[in-house]
């Protein structure tokens, strides 16, 4: 498999040389300076890889664009949305003028990846990414106020929901909302609680049927561009994958996966494999999802999870957690052995260590939450290792 890895432009606290040390040399970027719903221009798109090549020693390429966002309007399913639609056309048409062909992308309303602490202590001194139930639940019951969202929610949750609002400070009310705001990376909103009650509001009683016919006017619009110039999409699933603050989330389940590849039978329309995001669902089994879909994965995300039974989760180290990872990787390697066979040029499948354990010589030095250096280089490392025993006791190409 091909090793790449998440850098966030020249912001990122991790550089290219430390990139270089761990041993990937895909990237894995995005333009994060750029409004949605702008055309990525040729020459955008250049500078960056003019970036990448700079020292040629390095040996970096851009091989994944995570993400080219998908704006709100679309979304929303606005009525006037041709000139977006042209716009992320002409940005794909750009991309591939430029040599990337692979686009991760999601459509989870509002919000993107969304966890309720930052830095969760671990053993020894590091900290981890984790989604607590009732913090969950005491900000959109206690600090949004949003209409219903008590509804189906476990007295005993409401409970400790209620007891933490109220001996919490401003401080930590502030920290909370901060976390929730924390997936949203580079150029994306930020709200505080009146801004996000307003968006919100916009997307009025969205049902999951709704919100999936959008995504299919989504795919009829840009897939056949996709295909066009060569391009794979690659969907990202929904990171909790359950509704949010009463919206619904359409690419959570294998249901959803299923319904969503079915929308436009393409090879373009395919998956990324996010195995944290997968995994934090305990509706979910990450190994058959991946055996299900194998031959629409055009990316992977490789993390763990590990769950709790009142809906929390927490970031695991890779090779821990509830999601049989070995398994997962001995599904990509025989596909990508099935794709060697068919006489395919990129039958290597792009992933990356997803998400890692602050540690060491990372902590407080301002890494985008998730996305320190240590503890993703452990992963890749770990990640390695199976992948090279499993090459070797079932001959799988790596």
């Amino acid at each position: 498999m091909q090793e790449t890895w998440r850098w966030f432009g020249p912001d990122d606290a991790v550089t290219l040389q430390h990139i270089r040390q761990t041993g990937a040399r895909g990237i894995v970027t995005s333009l994060h300076q750029l409004p949605y719903g702008v055309v990525w221009s040729v020459e955008e798109i250049e500078k960056r890889k003019a970036i990448l090549a700079a020292d040629p020693s390095l040996g970096l390429t851009w091989e994944v664009v995570e993400s080219l966002p998908v704006h709100e309007k679309i979304r929303r399913g606005d009525a006037d949305c041709a000139q977006l639609f042209d716009n992320y056309r002409a940005s794909l048409r750009n991309l591939a003028a430029c040599g990337v062909k692979v686009i991760c992308y999601n459509f989870m309303p509002v919000l993107d990846w969304t966890r309720t602490e930052l830095a969760h202590p671990v053993p020894g001194g590091g900290t981890a990414l984790r989604f607590n139930a009732h913090h969950y639940v005491a900000f959109d019951v206690y600090m949004l106020e949003r209409p219903g969202a008590a509804d189906g929610v476990p007295a005993e949750l409401l409970a400790r929901a209620k007891a933490w609002v109220d001996a919490a400070s401003q401080a930590q009310k502030d920290t909370l909302l901060a976390s929730i705001m924390a997936g949203l990376p580079g150029a994306y909103d930020r709200y505080d609680i009146p801004g996000l009650r307003r968006i919100l509001a916009e997307y009025g009683q969205m049902t999951h049927a709704d919100l999936q016919a959008n995504l299919q006017r989504f795919l009829e619009e840009v897939i056949p561009t996709a295909e066009e110039v060569g391009m794979r999409m690659c969907m990202h699933p929904d990171d909790p994958p359950r509704p949010l603050f009463g919206l619904p989330r359409i690419v959570s389940t294998e249901q959803d996966i299923a319904d969503l590849l079915a929308m436009v039978d393409s090879p373009a329309n395919g998956l990324t494999l996010c195995t944290g995001s997968l995994g934090a669902g305990p509706q979910n089994d990450p190994v058959a999802i991946a055996r299900r879909f194998a031959d629409r994965i055009h990316f992977a995300h490789l993390r763990n999870v590990a769950k709790e039974p009142d809906g929390s989760f927490m970031e695991a180290d890779h090779l821990d957690g509830d999601t049989d990872m070995v398994g997962v990787v001995e599904v990509l390697l025989t596909e990508q052995q099935r794709r060697k066979a068919a006489g395919r040029a990129d039958w290597r499948i792009p992933f990356r260590p997803d998400h890692g354990h602050e540690l060491a010589y990372d902590l407080g030095r301002g890494t985008f939450p998730g996305y320190p250096l240590i503890g993703r280089m452990k992963g890749l490392a770990e990640l390695r290792g199976v992948m090279r025993a499993l090459a070797q006791t079932k001959g799988l190409p790596l």
